[in-house]
């Protein structure tokens, strides 16, 4: 199961097969499995602030994850509470990840970009009874504390005070032998809260086989992974599933060093520096960051990288980013998709001959996944439907916390449905439209804002874009563009016109924003997914 080797994408498929154990914990083997192995292997690899690294073997992540799980149990936590993680990228998340789940208790991570009322619906919605943070984190639940009737214990890696245990403290005086729970695969480990685009966030439940679950997308998207000379990095949260299920934990249960740092806004020099200081080889770069990256680069100009793989997944990369990023890296970017509550299940693997620029991909082999119409039937070809996995999937949640109506709701006749709109070419190949509820219907056509998006980024003034509908009395609905614009460039009635010919030469003339608004900054979310509801309560 951890090995993608086929030359060949069909073989590969059809021959896959999910092998559970009866008994797993996500603490045991992301760790223990590979301390008792060889406790001197290079886990974590962390950059300090004042420069400099430091490196964290799996011996070392064994003694810290027990000896903070040993104190966890002192101060009541048990098998089932919530354990929230505030924290940015750092050896204490994941030393908090493995205790919460040895003593088979629930991990909470919550995005360090989250403000006060963010953080008290998921503590609250949750009954989180701890929390790991920093003094940044303390001092935004001191504005809500008053309102979490549930949290009993407040720790801070930054030392004790302002009602806080100090992380250290604890760990250096825990003593005694820890007996990791002997979890079953679909025992509840984490709580991941959906990105809260559209409603409250919900909290998806998943079990410890998640991180099993998430293994053949990681394969898929880094044929090879764990090569003696892989280190794998990304820019993304670690609270986020994209930094925590793409990335952290599934890289460590494969023994592949991961890289913690930049906190800080994202910096294409910082990036460029880290991936060289660090010699990545493997990165998980969401589109946005690519976009970024696209937005900084000079004409002919090719990274200087260690790297040999690259994952993208979040939201559509679209044609003109995956072309400037092979062109700029010198390889292919494997686009992967999925959503909080079902990760990895489509994709994109050059290396397996599955790599179509404009296309997520196909089924990453081990999920079964289709395109369906809203009778649940699979949609002819072109036609665009709704993504559906069927059910039961290791890399499925258990459930949204509290919540077994909307839990209900997302399963139609064995299939979770994704909400997210797609079209399936003649090849098999999957292409991302939208989601239900950004689908811009227009005149009669279903227009999908990733494709238009695409198509501003490669304009050589426009920094970042993002798309919505806009009611209009005779067409339903017009397209209207937000667009950021790059230094040295300024918005006009003639660039809103140049911007709208590009766009009409480009794609089509239903296609094309009608409405151009110029903003500084795009609303995203801590996962940098753009938050379409924000611009369309601009209106």
């Amino acid at each position: 199961m951890n090995e993608l080797d086929k030359q060949d994408y069909d073989i590969a498929a059809r021959d896959f097969r999910w092998e559970l154990p009866a008994r797993y914990n996500i603490g045991v083997d992301v760790c223990d499995v590979w301390a008792r192995r060889d406790p001197d292997r290079l886990a974590i690899l962390r950059r300090l602030p004042g420069g400099g690294s430091e490196r964290i073997s799996y011996g070392a992540l064994r003694e810290a994850s027990d000896r903070f799980a040993l104190a966890l149990k002192r101060l009541g936590i048990r098998k089932g509470d919530r354990v929230a993680i505030l924290l940015p990228q750092s050896p204490a998340v994941v030393i908090a990840h493995l205790a919460v789940a040895k003593l088979g208790a629930i991990s909470l991570p919550l995005a360090v970009l989250f403000g006060p009322d963010a953080l008290s619906f998921r503590l609250r919605d949750s009954g989180a009874k701890a929390v790991l943070l920093d003094e940044s984190g303390l001092a935004k639940l001191g504005e809500i504390e008053a309102r979490l009737p549930d949290l009993e214990t407040v720790i801070s890696v930054d030392g004790a005070g302002g009602g806080a245990l100090d992380f250290h403290s604890l760990i250096a005086g825990a003593t005694g032998d820890l007996a990791p729970v002997a979890s079953t695969p679909d025992d509840p480990a984490m709580m991941i809260y959906t990105s809260g685009t559209t409603g409250q966030p919900k909290g998806a439940v998943h079990g410890h086989r998640v991180v099993l679950g998430h293994i053949p997308g990681l394969h898929f998207a880094h044929p090879g992974l764990g090569q003696p000379d892989d280190v794998m990095w990304t820019p993304a949260d670690w609270a986020w599933a994209g930094g925590l299920l793409n990335v952290l934990l599934p890289s460590l249960a494969l023994g592949v060093p991961v890289v913690a740092g930049l906190h800080a806004k994202f910096s294409v020099d910082e990036v460029l520096g880290l991936l060289w200081d660090f010699k990545v080889r493997n990165a998980f770069l969401p589109p946005t960051a690519l976009r970024m990256l696209q937005a900084a680069h000079r004409p002919g100009q090719v990274y200087r990288t260690h790297l040999r793989s690259i994952m993208s997944a979040g939201e559509t990369l679209g044609p003109g980013t995956y072309g400037w990023a092979e062109a700029a890296f010198g390889f292919p970017v494997n686009e992967l998709y999925g959503q909080t509550e079902c990760n990895l299940v489509l994709g994109s693997c050059h290396e397996l001959g599955v790599s179509r620029p404009g296309a997520i991909g196909k089924p990453v082999p081990g999920h079964r996944v289709a395109v369906v119409d809203e009778e649940g039937r699979e949609s002819p070809t072109d036609e665009i439907g709704e993504i559906a996995v069927r059910a039961p999937d290791p890399v499925m949640f258990l459930g949204y916390w509290g919540n077994a109506t909307a839990t209900a709701a997302k399963y139609r006749d064995g299939w979770l449905m994704t909400g997210d709109k797609a079209r399936r070419d003649t090849d098999g190949y999957v292409h991302f439209v939208g989601r239900g509820d950004d689908i811009i219907t227009s005149a009669g056509y279903r227009i999908g804002p990733g494709e238009i998006e695409d198509c501003l980024m490669r304009h050589a003034a426009v920094a970042m874009a993002a798309v919505v509908g806009m009611p209009d009395t005779l067409r339903t609905e017009i397209v209207k563009a937000f667009v950021v614009l790059k230094p040295g460039f300024a918005a006009s009635d003639a660039m809103t016109a140049d911007l709208q010919l590009f766009v009409r030469e480009r794609l089509s003339a239903h296609e094309y924003p009608r409405v151009i608004a110029y903003v500084d900054a795009l609303p995203l979310t801590s996962s940098g997914k753009i938050i379409r509801r924000a611009l369309r309560e601009l209106d």
